[in-house]
This record gives C-alpha cells, structure tokens and sequence, in this order.
C-alpha cells in the first residue's frame, strides 16, 4: 500500500516554521512520502529551516535535497522545477505547502498586508502548477499527482478575522478543482488536503499574532471570550490550547501527521481514480454545528 519506491516529489514548504517544538506540515509530508520510497526535492525559503526535513529522511536512509526557493517567485519556482528535472528527469509528485495568516477585515486590514497575503497564500499555488504542470504533461501516460495544503478557513469563518487568508484558501480549492478537470485527460491527479486546527510550530506563532479578543464556535454562532487569543492570566499557551481543543468535536487539534497521511493517500496510486477533490482532515468541525 502507498508504495512511492522510485517516485520523484518536489515538496514546495517542508522547513519548520515557529519554534522547533513538534512538526510541521510540509515537514511530515516530506518526511512520510521519503518514508513510502520517494525520492524528495524541497523548495523551502531559507535551508536552514529545512534542515530538520533533510537530516530526518538522511537519517532513516532516504534521499532528500533542498533548494533555496521563494514561492512567490515565477524565477525562483523556476529554478526549482529545472534544477530537479536537471538531476532526476521528471516530476511524479508535486505538494505545495505554502501559506500563511496575518489578522485582519477588509475596511482594516492594509492593502500592502491583503497583496501579500495573496502572493504567499494562492500566486505561490499558482506558479507551482505554472512551472510543474507542464513537465507532467511530458510524462504521458504516467503524467502525476499534485496535491495542496488549504484549510477549513477557505470552507467557513472558523473565529479568526484573517479574510485574506480565507479568500486565498477558498480560491485553491476552485482553483485545484477546475485545473483536476482541464488536466484529467493528460494523466495528471489534482487534489487538496484540507486541514482543520492543527497543532504545530506554525500553531504557537499564530496564538501570538493572534492576540486579539477570540472568537469560538458554539451553538452554531460565533460566541465572544474573555480571554486573549493564545494566552490566559499568566501569558501561556495553554489557555490557546484548551480553546482551540473544546472546538473541535473529537476534542482535540489534529497535527502534521494527520494531513501528511491523507496528503501520502492522494498522491499514491490508491487514489489513481480521486481528482478535483477536498479531503478535509479536520475532527469534525466542518460537519459540526458547534453544539457537543
């Protein structure tokens, strides 16, 4: 099962992101791809903060380089969907894990701030298919299977304002969904994992970025907190925690695990027959109304 022995996947996001406590999504996804046989070629912003990624598939026998890429940059994609081509002769595997979340409503939020957001979260997505697609094609019948990292915040409010983060992951997901149908005959799978709260590095730096008056899901309403956002009386974490782990039916965050294995399904010939679809890892929220 799951068995990627001789598949070549560029991974686009697998450094660690925050503190180096725990994992982070690109990161297992690299790591349990390496682990099912494929042969990895990251994209991250900066090596050091996919050193972790490297050493972890070295050291467990696998095979791993990483490059110096910018997402949001068509040069930068470029070099990266060249420089594997150059060494490995093809692309079976593409997953882009690229995103991030700054707070914020349309009337307050900056248009430097809401350019940005769209450049990192949906242009980075865009010139991943851009430089990759056109190598799948190249493949035929083989062709490949692409799969993006998006999130529940592009399928409903989940208690953050952070509308530009939720416009660019609603706008994956058509954007998978209509690229899986233009790209079906070629050979080529498009699917998106969609996560739900996870706890990772990325989770703890957004509990700080996020300092404001929470939000929470209950009843099917938002319902206003007392609290701060990432911190209780005494400034921890936990309070964050508790908060995010009461909004999920199953009572707890997910982690990297979670979205690595359902993104291992996608990409893998088990899934030979799934294209344009939403695999939503998320401990019910999206079902839920709120109410336990």
């Amino acid at each position: 099962m799951h068995n990627l022995k001789g598949k070549i996947a560029v991974v686009i996001g697998l450094g660690q992101s925050g503190s180096e406590e725990g994992w982070g999504i690109g990161t297992a996804c690299a790591v349990v791809l390496a682990r099912q046989g494929a042969v990895i070629y990251g994209g991250n912003r900066t090596i050091a903060s996919a050193t972790k990624t490297k050493e972890t598939i070295e050291a467990e026998g696998g095979r791993c380089d990483v490059v110096a890429t910018e997402a949001t940059s068509s040069a930068s994609v470029k070099a990266l969907v060249e420089a594997c081509v150059a060494k490995h002769g093809r692309i079976d595997i593409l997953v882009a894990s690229v995103g991030h979340s700054q707070p914020g409503c349309p009337a307050t939020m900056a248009e430097d701030i809401w350019d940005r957001q769209m450049d990192v979260n949906l242009r980075s997505a865009y010139l991943a298919c851009h430089h990759v697609l056109p190598v799948m094609e190249t493949q035929r019948p083989a062709g490949g299977a692409i799969v993006y990292i998006s999130s529940i915040a592009g399928l409903r409010y989940i208690g953050k304002p952070q509308v530009a983060y939720s416009t660019a992951k609603a706008a994956i997901n058509q954007f998978v969904k209509t690229t899986a149908v233009i790209y079906a005959p070629r050979g080529i799978r498009l699917n998106t994992v969609v996560p739900g709260l996870m706890e990772t590095p990325y989770t703890r730096a957004m509990a700080t970025r996020y300092s404001t008056t929470a939000t929470s899901v209950e009843g099917g309403a938002e319902k206003e907190e007392d609290q701060k956002e990432g911190a209780d009386d005494d400034g921890s974490y936990a309070a964050f925690k508790r908060m995010r782990d009461s909004q999920v039916p199953m009572g707890r965050m997910g982690d990297a695990w979670d979205v690595a294995n359902a993104v291992l399904f996608l990409v893998s010939d088990e899934a030979k027959y799934i294209t344009g679809q939403k695999l939503v890892v998320d401990g019910g929220i999206t079902s839920s109304t709120g109410r336990t």
